[in-house]
């Protein structure tokens, strides 16, 4: 059945057009099959430089295992919100154990690390308060300081003098204050200065609160995320962290004190008002923290950087710009949109899956491509796929 767009919606067509005129107008790539290093999206084979599958989990044994073990004991869902008939003792087993992986009091799960975030400073400010946030904070970070109406002020990217002087500027602020930054930026790839921050935070009476979704599985010991990692325990209120890039699954969560942790079953709405995680979801995500304490996570991480470092080095010897990345995240910087979107495309045709990333994720003029290398892509796998973006940049005169 065909259905027509009323008159209301018209002006989306007009939009849609808009996007296609400037190169902009994408539609979704469908993976059939597995998340893997090589991948089917749309009926062809690619090197696949798209996903956040940092440590191959997503298809790991372990975690079939317990998927499949969870599904025959418990069932599919669990039938309500948490807070009526939703909580299974496996969903506090898995608080439990993520608190204890990351060396906090407690933790709470949330449906997914974008509601973590954005349910978690709508709960915990207000109107009368202030968020000091960096420019480049992720989207769920944003929407999370709109919906608290708390007052919203910006610093540049990275940028510890701009964060000071907003610091100093509102040092009389009556209400309370939240600092907050990505641990990991998921655009660039570079990581947050984190112990300063922790420093003016401490030094302006400032809640501090890290995301951390792009580090758990890969910074700190064992993946524990940037706090581990820049030796910060201690001196961050709240770490949010996902399920859903390294942990394999799906989700997200909150760590923090005990009474931060009770009051988010009381306040934030994400987690008041929907399901509770399937167990095996639940299941699948003890497997994956249990995996990471294991001499296997350890190895799977090892190779995940040695992979990065190789990448990243070949980039740079073929003359690609990545930026400032520090991590697996590995910009290719284009500028142009439509060009970065172009490159994407002939990419794809040539074999590599890297999709291209333009405004309103980044800002205008900053387009690039965004590819994420992982523990499980093969030497020869990451070698075709720099050659291949080499040559396409060069034809495109990005090189």
């Amino acid at each position: 059945m065909t259905t027509v767009t009323r008159h209301q919606l018209s002006y989306l067509h007009d939009q849609l057009e808009d996007l296609e005129a400037k190169g902009l107008h994408y539609r979704l790539r469908v993976l059939e099959g597995e998340q893997k290093p090589i991948a089917n999206f749309d009926g062809k084979e690619v090197i696949n430089l798209s996903s956040n599958n940092y440590l191959g989990l997503t298809t790991h044994r372990a975690l079939r295992r317990a998927a499949l073990e969870a599904i025959r004991r418990w069932g599919v869902g669990a039938g309500a919100v948490r807070s009526i008939a939703g909580t299974m003792k496996i969903h506090m087993e898995l608080e439990e154990q993520i608190a204890r992986f990351k060396q906090t009091e407690a933790c709470v799960v949330f449906q997914s690390g974008f509601t973590a975030n954005a349910g978690t400073v709508a709960a915990i400010l207000g109107k009368d308060d202030l968020i000091i946030s960096d420019e480049l904070n992720h989207a769920s970070i944003i929407d999370g300081c709109r919906l608290s109406k708390a007052t919203i002020r910006v610093f540049k990217h990275k940028d510890l003098a701009d964060c000071e002087r907003i610091c100093q500027e509102t040092s009389n602020w009556a209400g309370h204050k939240l600092l907050i930054t990505d641990g990991v930026f998921s655009m660039d790839g570079d990581i947050a200065p984190l112990p300063q921050l922790c420093d003016l935070a401490e030094k302006y009476n400032c809640i501090m609160m890290v995301d951390d979704a792009h580090s758990s599985g890969v910074l700190g010991r064992g993946g524990r995320g940037t706090v581990d990692h820049l030796g910060c325990h201690g001196r961050v209120d709240i770490q949010v962290g996902t399920l859903s890039k390294a942990i394999g699954a799906m989700g997200g969560y909150v760590c923090g004190s005990r009474e931060l942790i009770d009051f988010l079953y009381h306040r934030a709405r994400p987690f008041v008002f929907s399901t509770s995680h399937p167990p095996s979801v639940a299941a699948t995500c003890q497997a994956a923290f249990a995996l990471l304490d294991s001499p296997e996570g350890e190895r799977l991480i090892k190779r995940l950087w040695a992979n990065t470092k190789f990448f990243k080095r070949r980039l740079k010897k073929l003359g690609l710009n990545t930026g400032a990345s520090e991590t697996p995240i590995t910009p290719v910087l284009v500028g142009d949109a439509a060009r970065a979107f172009e490159f994407s495309r002939r990419l794809f045709d040539g074999g590599v899956y890297a999709p291209a990333v333009g405004y309103p994720t980044v800002p205008e003029g900053k387009a690039r491509l965004r590819t994420i290398v992982t523990a499980t892509h093969k030497r020869a796998e990451l070698e075709r796929a720099s050659e291949t973006l080499a040559q396409v940049g060069r034809s495109l005169g990005i090189v």
